[in-house]
């Protein structure tokens, strides 16, 4: 099993979402983060005034997915929050050593 942690645009959320469906992946975590990459922020005009945003509003995806599913939602993940920018996101790919369903207590790939 693999935890997938994708960081992606906040506009992009709604379109991820829909893929996820689309490839029939329905259990997502869904959390509102701030940060920055490489591009270190951006600088943005309000009232003629410039000002530096360091941190940037992102979102951030949780999935456990089977080693099968793996290949076929990250190209979900992918193809559907890109915009061909900088600040796109990132997709991060962890082992899951196990899965425990709390109400019934099955462990592994079965409590995914």
């Amino acid at each position: 099993m693999k935890q997938i942690k994708a960081v992606i645009r906040p506009e992009k959320l709604q379109d991820v979402l829909d893929a996820l469906e689309a490839v029939g992946y329905n259990g997502v975590m869904v959390t509102e983060i701030d940060g920055h990459g490489n591009q270190k922020g951006v600088t943005q005009s309000w009232r003629g005034e410039k000002y530096q945003l360091q941190l940037i509003p992102k979102i951030m995806l949780d999935l456990i997915v089977k080693d099968a599913d793996l290949k076929r939602i990250t190209d979900a993940v992918m193809e559907s929050a890109k915009a061909g920018a900088n600040g796109d996101g990132k997709i991060f790919i962890y082992d899951v050593e196990n899965v425990i369903r709390i109400r019934t207590g099955e462990e592994g790939e079965g409590a995914i």
